[in-house]
């Protein structure tokens, strides 16, 4: 007879041998355990941003069964110590004001963990929801990694097997698997990534789903499979309902894909619209206008582009539209004044344009900064807190010189491997982040969501600086160490007007009272 045990001792060992050959499974373990450490360390941690408090009014609405609404009445109680809103402009229901401001999808995702752990441990059960959401990042980078690396699909991706041939121009250290493994330590590895989980902020769910889209369009520019173009498509429509911003790198992955573009391009903007545009539909309907996925445009041009701001998200300039409670006004009023900024001194729009581009890229210090100097984190010694510094912000000091070599590899003459239709699809998702951003409105975070991607060009550029004495006789451009230099010299320029800038700020974190000074975010 056959019994329960029996088949465990069968099957078990065999399910552990497959994991142990798969570095993704082993990546993702580490990636895991690194996110749980920080979140259970915090298990009654509480939240301290303006968006946080956002994201979880509207999650607790939707838990309550009031719909997708803001500033119940409990909830504009407490804000109304500090805020005085405008109550006048809308019919104001206890239950709370039906808002397009903010996209939908991450209030539902926060909104299935509080139904399922209930209200009092919210915070901590959304924290190990996004603990395992970031650790697939590792995962995921490595599977890009090797797409972008040009490794073959049938090279023993779960084993490891895979030998890279052994020709001129093949960095070193990739003929063995190892760059697309270095990648995806990186992200499993990577000090934001690891914990920001802790936060209540769209990048938890935003950058995972951005990764499986492209990682899905990489795949269908390797083949003609329609599924990947689905799959595409779903991952992107459902991170345009996370972070609308992404909408306008749909139509440009459908150019850069080149198999099956017609059929599997309608493919994926058809999913990308059968998700989208019923929510779309429904703010329409909520203002008596055309509205898409989320409304807060005009503020955030009257952020990026106000006369006494530098292009980031100030806190006194971002309270002047605060108190307008419709939506549609509120985004009405912030586009005027920013078409008006913008007639006022023209002039000045290049000049926002660099520094937004500058914060954009910036050093990863401004949340540690915030917290710690509003004693969120308490008193640290000078020592620990100079090496929380130099921690958060050296990562991506090292991480960007190697990704620029890295991104320019597979254009380089003297390459003979690389999936070059890939890295311009990553270059092009690059290029128009950082561009949306500098248009609109900048901080050192939004970069986040790159990191997996600029790993995998970190990983690469790793490799040919190992390699390098190999490919030394190899023909060379000239053009392309030179364009790496100068924008690795601008990075590094824009990292040290950026200290500078910060100096008074930072020296005084190093005061006696240095976790009380109260910096604004």
């Amino acid at each position: 007879m056959i019994t329960l045990r029996a088949i465990a001792q069968r099957t078990w060992p065999a399910t552990i041998s497959r994991l142990r050959l798969s570095f993704a499974g082993r990546v993702f373990v580490l990636a895991l355990v690194l996110r749980l450490l920080p979140v259970l360390l915090t298990a009654r941690l509480g939240i301290g941003l303006d968006d946080m408090f956002q994201y979880d009014m509207l999650a607790r609405s939707l838990v309550a069964g009031n719909g997708y609404r803001w500033y119940a009445q409990p909830d504009l109680y407490t804000i109304s110590h500090y805020i005085q809103f405008d109550l006048s402009s809308v019919p104001y229901d206890p239950k709370g004001i039906p808002t397009s401001y903010r996209a939908p999808l991450y209030p539902a995702f926060l909104a299935l963990i509080y139904a399922l752990s209930g209200l009092e441990w919210r915070f901590f059960a959304a924290r190990l929801a996004q603990a395992l959401l970031g650790a697939t990042l590792a995962p995921l980078t490595y599977w890009i990694a090797r797409r972008i690396a040009g490794t073959p699909r049938n090279s023993g991706e779960l084993r490891g097997t895979y030998k890279a041939p052994r020709g001129p121009g093949v960095p070193l250290s990739l003929k063995e698997g190892n760059a697309e493994k270095l990648a995806a330590l990186i992200v499993a590895l990577y000090p934001w990534l690891v914990l920001f989980p802790l936060g209540l902020a769209t990048e938890n769910l935003f950058t995972p789903l951005l990764a499986l889209a492209i990682l899905a369009l990489l795949r269908a520019g390797e083949s003609s499979s329609l599924r990947d173009w689905a799959l595409a498509g779903v991952a992107l429509g459902l991170a345009t309902l996370t972070r609308s911003i992404i909408v306008g790198f749909v139509p440009l992955a459908v150019l850069l894909v080149p198999k099956n573009r017609l059929r599997g391009g309608l493919i994926l903007l058809g999913c990308v619209a059968a998700l989208t545009l019923p929510w779309a539909y429904r703010n329409t309907r909520l203002h008596g206008q055309l509205t898409f996925v989320e409304n807060n445009l005009g503020t955030n041009l009257y952020l990026g582009y106000h006369p006494q701001g530098t292009g980031t998200f100030q806190f006194g300039i971002s309270l002047d539209l605060v108190p307008i409670l419709d939506d549609a006004e509120r985004n009405r009023r912030g586009i005027e004044a920013a078409l008006g900024f913008i007639r006022d001194d023209p002039g000045r729009v290049p000049y926002l344009i660099v520094r937004k581009l500058g914060y954009f890229w910036g050093l990863e210090k401004r949340p540690f900064v915030y917290f710690y100097s509003n004693n969120y984190l308490g008193h640290w010694p000078d020592a620990l807190l100079a090496l929380a510094l130099v921690g958060l912000c050296l990562p991506f000091v090292l991480l960007m010189p190697l990704a620029i070599i890295g991104a320019l590899q597979p254009f380089s003459p003297s390459a003979s491997t690389g999936n070059k239709q890939g890295a311009r699809l990553l270059i092009a998702l690059i290029l128009y982040f950082a561009g949306a951003y500098a248009l609109i409105l900048a901080e050192e975070r939004y970069h986040l969501p790159l990191i997996p991607f600029l790993a995998a060009f970190a990983a690469w550029g790793a490799a040919q600086v190992l390699g390098r004495k190999r490919q030394s006789s190899q023909r060379r451009s000239l053009w392309h160490p030179a364009l790496a230099l100068g924008l690795i010299a601008l990075l590094f320029l824009n990292w040290g007007l950026e200290l500078h800038r910060d100096a008074p700020k930072l020296a005084a974190m190093f005061g006696p009272d240095g976790n009380r000074i109260g910096t604004d975010y």
